[in-house]
């Protein structure tokens, strides 16, 4: 009979899991006696740096707002052909929105690509958007081991 067991992924590991983006949940803190406030996400990732990026889409009559500030976790899973992977990073999201052009963040966000979700109500090209960056406080990443 064969059990299941999760192992911690490696550095190269997590790298290869996580490529240069993909899509997972990003949920921020609401506070002691709510739920956590979760979102579907596209994301970039730089493997070189452990820095994840994100767009999001930031109308002026969103509820997202009042949570941006707020420390947030992501994890990202997913079914690979040696099982399953999951990877959760922790920490806050700066935001690069109003950062100057030079600014060595904002620099960085240039060389991430981003797969572009088409899942709102109107077109992409009408939905505000913001730049947001994680600097991972802690990343940990788990593999499925058949034994």
């Amino acid at each position: 009979m064969s059990g299941l067991r999760w192992l911690q992924l490696s550095e190269e590991e997590l790298g290869e899991f996580l490529g240069d983006g993909g899509t997972g949940v990003l949920s921020f803190s609401a506070g002691r006696d709510e739920p956590p406030f979760s979102l579907p996400v596209s994301y970039g990732y730089l493997g070189d740096t452990g820095h994840f990026h994100y767009r999001l889409a930031v109308p002026e009559d969103s509820s997202k707002e009042r949570y941006l500030d707020r420390p947030v976790s992501f994890v990202v899973h997913d079914h690979t052909d040696d099982g399953w992977r999951s990877v959760v990073a922790t920490g806050e999201l700066d935001d690069l929105t109003e950062l100057p052009y030079e600014a060595d963040a904002l620099q960085e966000r240039w060389g991430v690509d981003i797969p572009l979700i088409d899942i709102f109500e109107e077109p992409p090209d009408d939905v505000t958007f913001r730049a947001f960056r994680l600097d991972a406080e802690r990343v940990t990443g788990r593999k499925e081991v058949r034994s």
